[in-house]
């Protein structure tokens, strides 16, 4: 049978320096997916990668080989052994690994527990996959399940109602440092979505002037026109790092965009006025030695910890009520998934004990000289029919489970029965045969 295994790194488990090797820029995401369904008989691939995680999620028929061969895959991005990554990465399977899903979709695992943006992430990275065509049966419910479950917690739960995100505590924290933001100036390097929340909050903070540096010129002036800031290129970054007071980097760029020496150098024209700079980017968009530039303030997405921290314990109480949700949901799942092993597992069972029934009367056909082919046929269909006695209690339980214990039950049944190799879509519908009266040959025609 198929299982869903869910492999990845987050913010709870990997610094930015590791998550950032293991990202997966736009670009490369439809060729790994393409490269991850080429390995262990993996049949169905979504990936997740944001600032806080790496997440690929596959449905294969053995999840201890998939998991050995994506974690392989993960650690050749990385440059790094896959013994490296051992104490980094979690590994969940089927309900496991769909309750971390949810929790993922609906903002419970984030930094920012119940943040705005991560919904919108989840369903990218889904339609990326369905772009792709990695997609199947399993991912496309258990993705589409997830966000249904975001839904309803953002609808019925207090949990978004601040809509904090990485990018709102980033200018947060720009005006504790820089002890508020008005008659501030504050360049975005990226005009995507984290750089539109993060303009957002700088408005609200009442900052002076935003200027936005991209390398879609268009883009950079679409998102200045709507906070009335100015836009600006790529090539100009030196100038204005000269006059901001501040700098926030959001860009998907695979290398670092600024450099500790043209940092130095931009500090050096500065005449000893400190610079402020948030990197949002993973991987990141500043080299981490930029920190080490005499004048410098850096941080980085796990940096914001401290900040973030400070605001948790108001979302506690809805943060429960969401896990409610989640646990509610994930049952509906859980009934769902074993429901698709039931028919299988009975059919592989049925199977199995007819096969059994037919070898021993081949065995024992050299003990009935005398028994004519209507004897034979007798002898058959009594083998038969014991077999299916026995199995018919044990038919009518297994299809009548539906708590959140079937995946596991069948999985028991599979285990005690050595039925290895189920074929998917095995149906178990034909009526139980019954043990009849034999006749006699002369007995007359019922």
């Amino acid at each position: 049978m198929s299982e869903v295994l869910g492999i990845g790194v987050s913010h709870k488990t990997a610094p930015v320096a590791v998550r950032e090797r293991l990202a997966l820029t736009p670009g490369k995401v439809e060729a790994f997916l393409r490269d991850t369904l080429g390995v262990a008989d993996v049949q169905e691939a979504v990936a997740i990668s944001t600032c806080n995680r790496t997440e690929v999620y596959v449905v294969a028929s053995d999840p201890v080989e998939a998991e050995t061969r994506v974690l392989g895959m993960l650690a050749r991005k990385a440059g790094i052994r896959p013994t490296e990554l051992a104490g980094s990465i979690y590994a969940l399977r089927n309900c496991d690994a769909a309750r971390h899903l949810y929790r993922v979709t609906s903002g419970l695992e984030s930094m920012i527990v119940g943040e705005a943006e991560v919904q919108g992430q989840v369903k990218r990275a889904y339609d990326d996959a369905l772009a792709a065509q990695s997609t199947g049966p399993l991912t496309n419910h258990l993705f589409r399940a997830a966000l249904a479950t975001g839904k309803r917690v953002r609808s019925e739960t207090r949990l978004g109602e601040r809509r904090l995100s990485v990018s709102s505590i980033a200018a947060a924290l720009a005006a504790e440092q820089l002890s508020g933001l008005e008659r501030r100036e504050v360049l975005l390097v990226g005009a995507g979505e984290t750089s539109e929340l993060a303009a957002r909050a700088l408005a609200d903070h009442g900052v002076e002037a935003i200027f936005v540096a991209n390398r879609r010129r268009d883009r950079a002036i679409s998102l200045a026109q709507r906070f009335g800031g100015q836009a600006t290129s790529f090539d100009a970054l030196p100038q204005e790092l000269e006059r901001a007071d501040a700098v926030i980097c959001t860009t998907s760029s695979p290398h670092p965009i600024l450099e500790a020496e043209e940092v130095a150098a931009v500090m050096d024209a500065r005449d000893g006025r400190a610079l402020l700079i948030i990197d949002l980017a993973v991987p990141r968009d500043v080299a981490s030695d930029v920190r080490h530039v005499p004048g410098v303030a850096l941080y980085n997405v796990d940096d914001l910890q401290s900040v973030v921290r400070r605001n948790r314990s108001v979302r506690q109480v809805e943060a429960q009520h969401a896990e409610g949700i989640v646990e509610e949901e994930i049952q509906r799942f859980a009934e769902w998934l074993g429901s698709l092993e039931v028919l299988p597992t009975v059919g592989a069972l049925r199977a199995q004990g007819q096969a059994i029934a037919e070898q021993i009367v081949r065995e024992n056909a050299g003990r009935w000289e005398s028994a004519s082919e209507k004897d034979l046929e007798r002898i058959e269909a009594l083998a038969q029919a014991v077999v299916n006695r026995i199995l018919h209690e044990p038919t009518l339980r297994m299809k009548g489970m539906s708590d959140d214990r079937v995946h596991l039950r069948m999985q028991v049944v599979r285990d005690l029965f050595g039925l290895e190799d189920v074929p998917e879509g095995i149906e178990a519908e034909q009526p139980l045969a019954e043990v009849r009266q034999l006749r006699r040959r002369d007995a007359p025609p019922a």
